[in-house]
C-alpha cells in the first residue's frame, strides 16, 4: 500500500528492503530502542521503562515478577537473560501466568510409621510376673482381649533390642490389630537390671520354660502362639513339648534341638568367664556378633552392626548374661524324633504346626536342618531366607510375610482367632 494510505516501510529504509520481516508503521517516528522499550514495558507492566532497560550501555535484560522481592523492587542476585526475544515472544510471555514462587509450608506431611528402634518400649505395658524362680519382666503390647503371641529373645538381647525393629515394621504393626504380644525377658536380661548375687542359682532351660506357665496364668491365656529366636526358640520348644495343649503354633528362628557340642561349649565357657571378671570384652562381642549375624556382617549393614555392638556394651548386665550363657551351654537334648507314618509313636515330638526359619548366612543352618528332621513333616515348614544372618533385622519384610501367611494357614485369621478364644 502507498504510504499515504497508511502503508508500511522497512525499518532500514530503501526500496530494496520492503521484504524484511520486521517492520513498523510509518507514523511511528521513534527509534528502534524506543520501540523495544515500549514492547518490554507493556509485557512486564513496568512503570519506569528507562530504568529497566538502560544500564550504562550494557545489554538489556528482562526483569520478571520472579526477580522482584516482596516490596516490588528488582533483585540483584539474578543473572541477566539473553536478549534473544522478539517483540512477538515478549507479548506472549507477558500474557502467561507467572507463579509467585512464595515460600511453601508443608503442613499435611506426617510420618505414619516411624521406624525408630525402641519405639515399642513406650507402647508396652511392663509387668513383673512372679514365678517359682523369681520375678520376670513381661512387656505387653496390644489389646489383652485378643489372641496372644509370646516372644522370647536370644543371648545378649532382651525384648526391646530383639523385637523392637521387627514389630515396628509396617506389616507387623498391622498384625497387632488382631493380636496381643507378650514379650518375655529371661531373668536379669532387661536393660538396667541389677546384678544377681554370687550365690544366685540361675534357672535351667527347663525351668525357664516352666516359667511360661506363670505368664499364661498371670494374663489368663488359654493358649498362645510362640515366636522365639536362638536360645528363646529352644525355651519355647521345651514348653511346647511339656504343654502341647497350651501352644497353638510355633515360629522358631535358628532353633537348636541338641545339646551343646564341644566347640560351642568351650567358646561359651570362655565368654562366661570373661563376662564375670572383665565385663564385655572384644572377644565376647565378636562371638556374639558371629552368633547373631554370621560372618562379615559389616559388609551387609554397618549401621546395624554398630547398633548391636553399642547394645552389647551399654544395655546388658555382663554378670547376668554370663549366667544366662552358662544355662544355655548346659541345655539338654530335646529328645524328639520323627516317627514314620504307620509306625507306633516311640519318641515325643511337637504336635503343633511349626515354622522353622533360618538365614542363608546364619551359622545355625545345620542346627535348624537337624531340628527339622526330627519334626513331623506334615506339620513343619522349613524356610531359609536369603541374604541375611539375623532374619529379624536384615529381612523383616520377608519374615513378616511368612509369619502372617503361616498364621492364616493355621486358621489364625481375625475372626477365626477370636472364635478359637471364646469358651
Amino acid at each position: 500500500m502507498p504510504q499515504s494510505d497508511g502503508g508500511y516501510v522497512s525499518l532500514t529504509g530503501g526500496p530494496q528492503s520492503v521484504y524484511n520481516s520486521t517492520t513498523e508503521p510509518q507514523s511511528a517516528s521513534k527509534s528502534v530502542m524506543e520501540t523495544v522499550k515500549r514492547v518490554i514495558g507493556s509485557a512486564i507492566g513496568a512503570q519506569d521503562k528507562h530504568a529497566l532497560i538502560e544500564r550504562d550501555g550494557a545489554q538489556p535484560y528482562i526483569i520478571s515478577s520472579r526477580d522482584r522481592d516482596k516490596t516490588g523492587k528488582a533483585a540483584n542476585t539474578r543473572m541477566p537473560s539473553a536478549p534473544a526475544h522478539t517483540a512477538e515472544e515478549a507479548r506472549l510471555l507477558g500474557t502467561m501466568p507467572v507463579d509467585p514462587m512464595d515460600d511453601i509450608e508443608l503442613r499435611s506431611v506426617q510420618l505414619q510409621y516411624p521406624n525408630q528402634r525402641g519405639s515399642i518400649v513406650g507402647q508396652c505395658d511392663l509387668r513383673r510376673v512372679p514365678t517359682d524362680k523369681g520375678d520376670i519382666l513381661v512387656a505387653v503390647q496390644g489389646d489383652t482381649t485378643k489372641p496372644g503371641i509370646v516372644t522370647y529373645h536370644d543371648l545378649g538381647l532382651n525384648y526391646a533390642s530383639s523385637f523392637a525393629g521387627f514389630f515396628n515394621f509396617p506389616s507387623m504393626r498391622a498384625l497387632l490389630d488382631n493380636f496381643c504380644v507378650y514379650h518375655v525377658n529371661a531373668p536379669g536380661q532387661e536393660e538396667g537390671a541389677p546384678t544377681f548375687p554370687e550365690d544366685y542359682v540361675y534357672p535351667t532351660f527347663d525351668e525357664l520354660a516352666s516359667q511360661l506357665l506363670f505368664v499364661l496364668s498371670h494374663f489368663n491365656l488359654k493358649t498362645m502362639i510362640g515366636l522365639g529366636v536362638g536360645a528363646g526358640a529352644n525355651i519355647l520348644a521345651r514348653f511346647a513339648l511339656a504343654h502341647p495343649d497350651k501352644v497353638g503354633a510355633l515360629c522358631l528362628i535358628n532353633c537348636s534341638s541338641t545339646a551343646a557340642g564341644w566347640i560351642e561349649w568351650g567358646y561359651q565357657l570362655l565368654n562366661s568367664r570373661n563376662l564375670r571378671t572383665k565385663g564385655m570384652t572384644q572377644s565376647v562381642m565378636d562371638y556374639l556378633m558371629w552368633h547373631h549375624f554370621g560372618r562379615n556382617p559389616e559388609e551387609r549393614n554397618l549401621d546395624l552392626v554398630q547398633l548391636y555392638k553399642s547394645n552389647f556394651e551399654r544395655s546388658i548386665n555382663p554378670v547376668n548374661l554370663a549366667m544366662f550363657i552358662d544355662s544355655y551351654i548346659k541345655r539338654t537334648d530335646l529328645n524328639i524324633a520323627r516317627t514314620p507314618s504307620g509306625t507306633p509313636q516311640t519318641a515325643a515330638s511337637l504336635k503343633m504346626p511349626v515354622l522353622n526359619i533360618t538365614g542363608a548366612l546364619s551359622p545355625h543352618i545345620d542346627d535348624t536342618v537337624t531340628f527339622n528332621g526330627r519334626l513331623a513333616p506334615e506339620k513343619t515348614n522349613w524356610m531359609k531366607i536369603s541374604d541375611c544372618g539375623l532374619v529379624l533385622e536384615e529381612q523383616p519384610g520377608k519374615l513378616a510375610e511368612a509369619f502372617r501367611l503361616f498364621l492364616q494357614g493355621e486358621g489364625y485369621d481375625t475372626h477365626l482367632a477370636l472364635f478359637s478364644y471364646s469358651y
